[in-house]
């Protein structure tokens, strides 16, 4: 707090009733040096409001630093959130339709055993012979028919159930069921733009080897 002294005249003197003295016996010690009302104290709180003025605004922006900060926190936890109910979503759907282990304990088809290796030969031969019939190489024909319809779809229907029969990986499995949701969209959705069923499958081929590519992080092995 700043204190300034100032001497007023006769003239700029307020009545008496303006300013009362504080007291009727003033200190004598006092009294012949400082003449009665000579001087006045102005009280000055330029400095005090100063600093109250920055504590406000610091405490504006740490305000808005910590609201920021719990809005992101917010998002960082709401998208794993949303991506283990997607994973539950996708699993629950795809494990409707797929094929189920002949034991109610464990899978047998566990890798090194021969019939992990019938369902790995046989998901990768209905890809192979999908693509020769998409393509209109076996029973050729010049018009749609069943044929060419079912190698269109063949990577749904016998590729993806056939590898997730297996005791795979969990990443792996993960892979096989977003492609069991995601390739019945390509298949639905192309045709609208392109009625081709060898561009379908083709379309379906590379999503699912994009999809173990980015499950199996074969990406990030070969950097």
């Amino acid at each position: 707090m700043k204190v300034r002294i100032r001497c007023r005249t006769r003239e700029e003197r307020p009545p008496p009733t303006a300013i009362p003295y504080p007291s009727r016996h003033p200190n004598p010690a006092t009294k012949n040096i400082l003449p009665r009302n000579c001087f006045r104290i102005l009280a000055s709180s330029n400095g005090v409001d100063t600093k109250t003025e920055e504590d406000s605004e610091n405490d504006v922006q740490e305000q808005g630093i910590a609201e920021g900060s719990k809005i992101s926190v917010g998002v960082t936890s709401t998208g794993p959130a949303f991506d283990k109910d997607l994973k539950k979503v996708v699993q629950k759907t795809a494990a409707t339709f797929a094929p189920r282990a002949s034991t109610a304990s464990k899978n047998p088809a566990v890798p090194g055993t021969v019939l992990y290796s019938v369902f790995e030969v046989q998901g990768y031969a209905s890809m192979f012979l999908g693509g020769v019939l998409s393509f209109n190489l076996i029973f050729p024909s010049n018009e749609p028919d069943i044929w060419r319809l079912m190698g269109m779809w063949s990577i749904w229907m016998f590729t993806i159930p056939s590898l997730r029969a297996r005791d795979c990986s969990k990443n792996e499995k993960e892979a096989l069921n977003y492609l069991f949701l995601l390739i019945p969209l390509l298949n639905v959705i192309i045709p609208f733009f392109w009625k081709s069923f060898a561009v379908v499958w083709s379309a379906d081929t590379v999503a699912f080897f994009g999809m173990y590519a980015w499950k199996l992080g074969w990406l990030q092995q070969s950097e």
